[in-house]
Formats: structure tokens, sequence, C-alpha cells
């Protein structure tokens, strides 16, 4: 049985070949919350900002830039995201240079899936305990479920936790309103109006700006 914190991990696959990517997602994809694909260098960075993803995993060589040179860009814009890197061969200098470059883990193809998502399995128990840093002192522990403000804890209910995770998984964007309220009230009646108390409990509790309203849309939390 998998852990199922990685159930909570967006994962970026660079790899040109179509085919491979495709396997790949059919044969561990479901195991995470999103498993998205980019076919070259340049098309990773974009999916990276886009998505921030929790794990880079990418083919060495790879069009527009290399598998290597795209980690060394991931690297300046998040420093703390892990990168798998795959490859046909075994040379020594690229291994280093994987190494130089902050790559965690280097695998040689053909590569065993279940091996790969093992390790992954590893990596989410760190990534899931990282704090994510919030707007005015606040930090959210995944691992905990706890919410802290200036290392202060902020006590919450079951279902403020639920709403805090949901936000976390869409951390770089906006969490819609129907997913909140099927969440949190299982599509019962009137959840537009426990939803418009509900956030406003939430604010007081916590700060009318570590939330994001976007009319009509949605939720988003503020990051540091």
């Amino acid at each position: 049985m998998r852990d199922n914190s990685l159930k909570d991990l967006k994962i970026l696959f660079v790899e040109d070949e179509k085919n491979l990517a495709d396997l790949l997602k059919q044969s561990i994809g479901d195991n995470f919350y999103s498993f998205s694909i980019a076919h070259n260098g340049k098309d990773g960075i974009d999916k990276f900002r886009k998505i921030l993803p929790d794990i880079v995993i990418s083919d060495i060589m790879i069009p527009e830039l290399n598998g290597l040179e795209m980690a060394k860009e991931i690297k300046k814009i998040e420093p703390s995201t892990p990168i798998i890197i795959l490859s046909a061969f075994s040379e020594t200098d690229k291994l280093l240079n994987a190494i130089d470059v902050g790559v965690v883990k280097y695998f040689i193809k053909p590569f065993d899936p279940d091996e790969l998502l093992d390790y992954i399995s590893t990596l989410s128990k760190k990534i899931n305990s990282k704090p994510i840093l919030l707007h005015d002192g606040f930090i959210f522990n995944k691992t905990k479920r706890s919410l802290y403000k200036d290392d202060k804890y902020i006590p919450l209910s079951k279902r403020e936790v639920t709403f805090m995770l949901l936000l976390v998984k869409n951390l770089l964007g906006v969490t819609d309103l129907q997913t909140i309220k099927t969440e949190l009230w299982k599509d019962e009646e009137d959840s537009s109006v426990r939803l418009r108390s509900f956030i406003k409990r939430f604010r007081i509790k916590t700060s009318k700006e570590l939330l994001l309203n976007v009319k009509g849309k949605g939720y988003q939390l503020v990051l540091a």
C-alpha cells in the first residue's frame, strides 16, 4: 500500500518522447494529485512556473534546454525542489554535473517505474514536512495539519483544516467555489450561505489578508 502523502504531490515530467511520457503517466500518475508533462526544457520551465510542482522528473536529453540546463534554471526559481534525472547513459561526467546542479537522484534507462515510485515515496515525507510560508508571519505545516502565526499555534477545526489543505493543493491558483463547498459540506443545500459565514469566521480567527477573494471564482492563499 502506497504512502497516502503521495496523493498531495504535484509531479512535472519532462520527456520529449511522447509515448514514454504517456506510459509513465499511465503507470504511476494516478498516485498523485497531478502529473503534468512537458516535452522540452523551455516548456518545462514555463510549466514549472505555472504549477510549482513538488518534484520534477526529467530525461537528460531533451530539446531546447537539456535536463541539466533546465535543472539549473529551476533551482534559481525554487532551490528546494527535488529534481530526478533519467538517462540512457551512465557517463561519469554527466552524473557529476547532475550532482553539481542539485539533482537528488539519477535513474538509468530502462528503469522500473515502481522503483521510481518508491523513491518518490521517500521524498514525499520530507516534502510534506516542509512548512508553507504565508502572508504576515503565518506558517502552515501539512504533515501536522497545523497553522502558526509568529510561532504561536492557531487551533483549527476539522473543516478549517480541510479548507487549508484544499488551498495548499492549488497554492499558485484559485480554488473554485464549487470545489470548496462540495468538500466542506458534501453538496448540502444553502452551502453558499454557509461558505460566506465560514470565511468570515476564518478571517476573524486568522487575518483578513491571508485569503485572496477572486470575485465569482474562489479563494487563494497569500504567500509570504
